[in-house]
């Protein structure tokens, strides 16, 4: 990855949570009105090593080179290129924080507790990890969306089901071993093939319960890592991958008795390979 001068540039990066607390601390300050007050994390990063830490944490290697003819403008490009939101002002703007990377924090002595933990800000690399997989965007009046966040593809597929929340829960709680999948049966057992030959777990684990499903159940070759009756299951692939991989239904009541029900394929990948991965799975499935 070629890369301009300032990516040296010293930050203290700090998580949106911890701002926000730092915010509502302020909100009875009132002597500090006029006043500038510096927030940021404990740990003094330059924009090289975040970039560093978070391949490491997604298992990739990266060399980043230094050059001296690329432009915070050439730069923007790049990042509108590769990133999932716009970051053309960020690139433009990152130049400019050099002025005082050290700058001290400045706190008003009652502002906060010394033994409220919950405003000690954490460590960058313990923020590394990508958020729960449970906000989606908007579906924009589509059935079907694929879209990115933060290192994450997300395959979205949507219907409304005329049945309550609590039967189309109970469909999903059941699916799985021998009662199969909602949809090419055919399809999942020859996954299931390829896992077996390539040393995984296959589909011959079956069902932890006959009927119903808990939160840690095995079902086939994924695991339960959240069941919310009657409203959220994820499962999470214990299959051979390229990544990580996870599985979500959504239900959302709706009005006369019904249903929308929103199913999520996840998948982290790790690299090129793992993208080509993905996209051939997708063209697939279409």
């Amino acid at each position: 990855m070629i890369c301009p001068r300032w990516v040296v540039t010293k930050t203290q990066p700090i998580a949106v949570s911890d701002v926000l607390e730092y915010l509502e601390a302020v909100l009875d300050l009132r002597e500090m009105v006029d006043e500038p007050i510096e927030i940021g994390g404990s740990i003094i990063e330059t924009y090289r090593s975040i970039m560093l830490a978070c391949a490491r944490h997604r298992g990739l290697r990266r060399l980043l080179l230094r050059v001296s003819v690329l432009t915070p403008r050439l730069s923007s490009y790049w990042l509108d290129f590769v990133a999932p939101v716009p970051l053309r002002y960020l690139a433009l703007s990152s130049r400019d924080s050099e002025a005082s990377p050290f700058a001290p924090m400045r706190w008003a002595p009652d502002c906060f507790h010394p033994s409220d933990q919950s405003l000690t800000p954490q460590p960058f690399k313990q923020r590394c990890r990508p958020a729960p997989l449970t906000s989606l965007p908007s579906m924009e009046g589509a059935s079907h969306r694929t879209f990115r966040a933060e290192g994450i593809i997300c395959d979205v597929r949507e219907t409304i089901v005329d049945a309550t929340p609590e039967g189309v829960f109970e469909l999903v709680a059941n699916l799985g071993g021998k009662n199969g999948w909602l949809y090419a049966n055919f399809l999942w057992s020859i996954r299931g093939w390829i896992d077996k030959v390539t040393g995984g777990v296959g589909m011959k684990r079956g069902r932890s319960r006959a009927s119903g499903i808990e939160t840690g159940d095995v079902i086939d070759f994924w695991r339960v890592e959240h069941a919310d009756p009657p409203g959220t299951v994820l499962l999470r692939a214990e299959m051979k991958l390229p990544g990580e991989a996870w599985l979500q239904f959504n239900l959302t009541p709706q009005s006369h008795n019904r249903t929308l029900l929103r199913c999520c394929a996840w998948f982290q990948p790790c690299g090129l390979t793992r993208e080509i991965y993905w996209c051939g799975c997708t063209r697939f499935m279409r």
